[in-house]
């Protein structure tokens, strides 16, 4: 990892934040695979000389998710489908809490390339650890990815049909950008 330690700023302006729902059910081939963009957060990343220097905390604001894409489904997405599926993320899933994630460990990986991080994330205003790795790259590149178990943070995952169709428990979050 070539990039110089110091404070670093990340957010919508330099990277992308965004999450990966998966259907699931009996009734799931009628559901969408969703990439949701959240469209205001920021985030510090201090990079220290060494991993285990190295802090990142993240705020978002849990009413700026924006669905970017669905997959699959017996038929596409409409406008009024995208704004049912955020009004139900701001009412019933997010419930417009703050999202943070602060760390308090780091290390670098075997082979040294990614540096893993272990905090605190708080979801719908519950707190629990997660674990993700960072990978950096010589031309100041970033990327890390976390699945986030739904059910962990108190969340009942969403479902239609009487329980036929719903989103998977487990949830991916994506953080690509460049410092």
């Amino acid at each position: 990892m070539s990039v110089q330690p110091g404070t670093h700023r990340l957010g919508p302006e330099n990277a992308t934040l965004s999450v990966h729902t998966k259907r699931a059910g009996a009734a799931a081939k009628a559901g969408h695979d969703l990439r949701i963009q959240v469209t205001a957060w920021e985030a510090t990343l201090v990079l220290g000389d060494e991993p285990t220097d190295t802090t990142i905390e993240l705020t978002a604001d849990a009413a700026s998710l924006r669905v970017q894409e669905g997959t699959g489904g017996i038929q596409a997405l409409g406008e009024d489908d995208i704004a049912s599926i955020h009004q139900t993320i701001d009412d019933e899933v997010l419930m417009r809490r703050q999202i943070s994630y602060r760390s308090t460990h780091a290390a670098a990986t075997p082979g040294g390339d990614r540096i893993r991080t272990e905090g605190e994330l708080t979801l719908a205003g519950s707190t629990e650890p997660i674990r993700f790795e960072l990978a950096i790259g010589d031309d100041g590149t970033i990327s890390a990815s976390a699945v986030v178990k739904q059910s962990a943070w108190g969340m009942k995952p969403y479902s239609a049909l009487f329980g036929a169709l719903k989103v998977a428990d487990d949830v991916e979050v994506v953080l690509e950008g460049h410092l």
